[in-house]
């Protein structure tokens, strides 16, 4: 439905104030996340959408962008209009010299 035109931001720019929204499985986000990101996977969202908010802007990644871009096809078409898909995931999240961090805090890795 949107191909070419979804919403997107390059990891680089992502905003410190986002809602960053990390639709990776448990095993990928355990490895390493964004600090401050939200985990829910992406086969649970149906299930859990009351807990992503639709009053603020919502960047949402993955590993390499694929599975986000559904996500945000999928919130756009069930009334988010503040979405958008990090461009690379979090390869290049990492690659742009952005945080990863395990949930003790200590440095992760993209998995």
């Amino acid at each position: 439905m949107f191909g070419a035109q979804l919403p997107s931001v390059p990891a680089s720019a992502v905003p410190d104030d986002v809602y960053l929204l990390d639709v990776r499985e448990d095993d990928e986000w355990a490895a390493g996340h964004a600090p401050a990101a939200h985990h829910l996977p992406m086969t649970e969202l149906p299930a859990r959408l009351a807990e992503i908010p639709d009053d603020r802007e919502v960047a949402v990644i993955c590993r390499s962008g694929g599975r986000s871009g559904q996500v945000v096809g999928y919130l756009l078409r069930n009334g988010w209009d503040q979405v958008r898909n990090v461009e690379g995931g979090m390869g290049d999240w990492a690659a742009a010299g952005r945080p990863v961090v395990t949930d003790d805090g200590q440095p992760g890795r993209v998995a």
